[in-house]
């Protein structure tokens, strides 16, 4: 009889459980939600700063920005190139990531952008210039390269995890509808 009893007031504690439980999964997901808001605003608004600094940072001394760039071990022609659109890219990239409506777009940008910084750092360090100027403006360039590549796989993981974020929105969202 008192097993029977006890059976039968531990089936009574099972919704209670059960409620415990779903409370416990709801603050979770709340707690996720949270964490991803905050890092869709943090993220870009990061990106935003790095690429106005950079691009004010040419720009503002762009006579250096230009020898500095000249003195690269591209081909000239792939240099002036460069010159004469790479502020304005970073410009573009963070207006893109300014606004909700492009900020995708912006992300991708971003990623094309580091992606390439950091293959050229990699190279730097794999030895693959016969010499190595730097071109780095304002306080990156008092980052050597090993930190400066890990200045930029940082922001690579930030742009990773912004497009992963804006995508589970819109999969989120397309759910809903």
């Amino acid at each position: 009889m008192c097993l029977r009893n006890n059976f039968v007031s531990g089936l009574t504690l099972l919704p209670t459980i059960k409620g415990m439980i779903d409370n416990q999964i709801d603050k979770k997901r709340k707690t996720i939600i949270l964490l991803e808001n905050v890092a869709a605003a943090i993220i870009p608004a990061l990106l935003i700063l790095l690429f106005i600094y950079a691009a004010v940072s040419k720009l503002v001394d762009f006579d250096q920005f230009k020898a500095q760039m000249y003195n690269q071990t591209l081909p000239h022609e792939v240099t002036t190139v460069l010159i004469w659109t790479l502020p304005g890219i970073e410009i573009l990239a963070a207006i893109l990531l300014a606004f909700e409506r492009t900020r995708l777009a912006g992300f991708y940008l971003s990623g094309i952008l580091m992606f390439l910084f950091t293959g050229y750092i990699s190279l730097v360090l794999l030895d693959f210039f016969s010499r190595v100027p730097c071109s780095c403006g304002g306080i990156i360039k008092s980052l050597d390269w090993k930190m400066h590549l890990l200045f930029n796989l940082f922001f690579l993981l930030l742009i990773v995890l912004g497009i992963f974020i804006i995508n589970r929105e819109r999969r989120v969202i397309g759910k809903k509808i």
